[in-house]
């Protein structure tokens, strides 16, 4: 860790208050309109189930050091890479590359709806939606 993250406590940098709540409840917008979307294009229902919370495996990059963690795993749980999959896969007409996408973005809603947000690279638990976990 450098000084510049050191500098840092747990709350800079994070929302707060009603714009957190705002932040959620997008979150969970993107989640059902993606869910809603995989489902109404034909999407496999195994397969959604399957892959819902593979992006969680990310948090395995932690055990590399903070700043690698962070970076798969906002990789994973940011809307840029969905996105870019999604569109990737109707130009291309790959249908698995749209379901990834949706699914992909059903879970980042998902984690952002339960005030899980992307992660800063001074610890696990400094998200752009505030702390989690425990606080001591």
């Amino acid at each position: 860790m450098n000084q510049k993250d050191k500098a840092i406590s747990p709350a800079a940098g994070a929302v707060n208050g009603s714009l957190r709540a705002v932040l959620r409840l997008e979150g969970l917008s993107v989640m059902i309109a993606a869910a809603s979307a995989y489902f109404i294009l034909g999407g496999n229902p195994w397969l959604f189930v399957l892959l819902f919370f593979a992006p969680d495996i990310s948090f395995a990059a932690y055990a590399i050091n903070a700043r690698v963690g962070a970076a798969v795993y906002n990789t994973l749980h940011s809307y840029i890479l969905p996105v870019l999959l999604g569109g990737a896969g109707w130009l291309l007409g790959i249908n698995l590359l749209w379901q990834l996408a949706l699914v992909l973005a059903a879970h980042a809603g998902f984690d952002r709806s339960l005030g899980y947000g992307l992660k800063y690279a001074s610890a696990f638990n400094h998200t752009h939606l505030g702390a989690i976990g425990r606080r001591v």
